[in-house]
Order: C-alpha cells, then sequence, then structure tokens
C-alpha cells in the first residue's frame, strides 16, 4: 500500500521559489478486501533543499496470526526512499524537469520483495494557484532477482522502465480541507501470480493455478478531509483509498481493495 500523495504539495512549494519545510505525515488504515482485512500504517516524508528533494515512506501491515487468529506481529514491510535534485529551478521550461534516484525493497509474510533501483526524470505541471499539481515520471528499473521463472529460467524484465503519475488536487469542489490526490504506476517485472482464493474459508491460500506475467500496474486515489480544523487540530484528517492493481504482488488479475483511515500531519 505504497503512498506518494504528500510528493505533489511539496514540489508545489519549490516551484513557487521557496524551500519547502520538513512534511511528515502518519496514516492508519483498516483494508476491507475480502483478502486482507487487516490495518496498514504508513509513515511518510518529505524534505526539501537548495539541491532538490527527498521522499519516502514505510508501510507496516499487521496481519500475522496464530492458530486462533489473534494478530501477534506485523506481516509484512515496505520500503522507498526517492531523491530529486534541481539546481536549475529559475530556469525556463527546464525547471520543471528534475533528476530523480529511488530505491524500492521489503519482506512479507517472510518472503522478500526484490530490491529495486529506480532513476530517471520527473516533470512537473501545476495550475495557475498550485492547487492542482501534477508529476509525471520515467524512470529506468533495475530488479535484483533471486529465483528463476517457472520455466527455470533467469527471470528478466521484458523492459526496464517504470511509468509514473503523481496528482494532488486541493479544495476540491471548492470545499476547504478537501483533498484528492494519488499515484498510479506501471512497470515491467517478471513474476510469478497466482488466483488466489477470496474466500475466507480457504485462508486466502488455495491457488488455482499459477503463470509468469510481465508487467504490473497499481493506483490508489485517495480522498481526505481536514476535519480537524473545525475544532483546532489542524493536523488531523480522515478519509480513505481505494488501491487499483492488476498483477500486484502474488495476486492475478485486477482487483479493487477499499480501505478507510485517518492521517496526522505533523
Amino acid at each position: 500500500m505504497s503512498k506518494k500523495t504528500i510528493l505533489a504539495v511539496a514540489v508545489a512549494t519549490l516551484a513557487l521559489g521557496q524551500v519547502a519545510k520538513a512534511q511528515t505525515n502518519v496514516q492508519v488504515f483498516y483494508d476491507f478486501a475480502t483478502d486482507r482485512q487487516h490495518v496498514t500504517t504508513t509513515v511518510e516524508g518529505f524534505y526539501g533543499d537548495n539541491w532538490g528533494n527527498t521522499f519516502f515512506f514505510v508501510d507496516h501491515d499487521f496481519n500475522s496470526r496464530d492458530n486462533n487468529n489473534k494478530l501477534y506481529a506485523p506481516s509484512g514491510t515496505y520500503l522507498e526512499l526517492a531523491r530529486c535534485l534541481n539546481f536549475w529551478q529559475d530556469v525556463p521550461v527546464l525547471g520543471d524537469f528534475s533528476l530523480q534516484v529511488e530505491y524500492n525493497g521489503g519482506v512479507y509474510n517472510g518472503y522478500t520483495i526484490n530490491n529495486a533501483v529506480l532513476g530517471g526524470i520527473d516533470y512537473f505541471l501545476h495550475s495557475s494557484d498550485f492547487k492542482n499539481t501534477f508529476n509525471f515520471k520515467l524512470l529506468g528499473k533495475y530488479i535484483h532477482y533471486i529465483d528463476n521463472d517457472l520455466q527455470g529460467n533467469a527471470r528478466r524484465s521484458l523492459v526496464p522502465l517504470q511509468f509514473t503519475f503523481v496528482w494532488g488536487m486541493q479544495d476540491l469542489f471548492g470545499v476547504t480541507g478537501l483533498r484528492f490526490s494519488g499515484f498510479a504506476d506501471f512497470w515491467f517485472e517478471n513474476h510469478t501470480v497466482f488466483n488466489w482464493a477470496d474466500d475466507k474459508a480457504a485462508g486466502y491460500r488455495d491457488w488455482l493455478s499459477g503463470k509468469d506475467s510481465q508487467f504490473v500496474f497499481i493506483s490508489e486515489p485517495q480522498i481526505w478531509y481536514n476535519v480537524g480544523q473545525h475544532f483546532g487540530v489542524p493536523n488531523l484528517n480522515v478519509g480513505g483509498e481505494v488501491e487499483l492493481s492488476y498483477d500486484f504482488g502474488t495476486l492475478a488479475g485486477f482487483r479493487a481493495r477499499p480501505c478507510a483511515g485517518i492521517k496526522w500531519v505533523f
């Protein structure tokens, strides 16, 4: 459940010619999908400076359960860390482009999520009042595979690229504090996916068949409302997201997973 939504707001501050102050938030979600039904926490941060900006998030899924179905530990963690470089912010046209390097990796239920290193270009667009911001990223992606495909061949990406779109829309429909944000990722990755059962009685672990997939799509549109503004606590937001994915992780096909949550902005 990756989050890249703080980035568009922070980059807008940089685009105005200012150094963005540190922005950190914690999100707590409950996932209602039939194959999940657990809590996920996300710590997310953005830090701007005169050389560009640094962005990261860390997800923790809390879904390791004992034989009595009681939660006893996190089931997985995932990290993304990205650095954008832009020494030419005041140059017309070119100032909208940044160079980006990124690392992704983690572990889930005892299985590693392959290390990935990315590098490429970020292009920033915005409305005149900076309430609507958009980032387009074209990134080369190297994945460190540690296993073979189902035919026994060494895995490799069909095309080592990732395409990312990040958006943020503040005060949506003229409602102060209502924000629509999110991201969409598409990348090429040689990985094995299964038709996981969605039936809780099946323990979520029955699969009918396995196949090798060559790409992944995931998008997480979020809606947040700054409810705390009404009682002197502007840090507090309530809202939710829907994870839309295709061949993501080990799950074959399309899934839509709704979540509800709260967000505290430090």
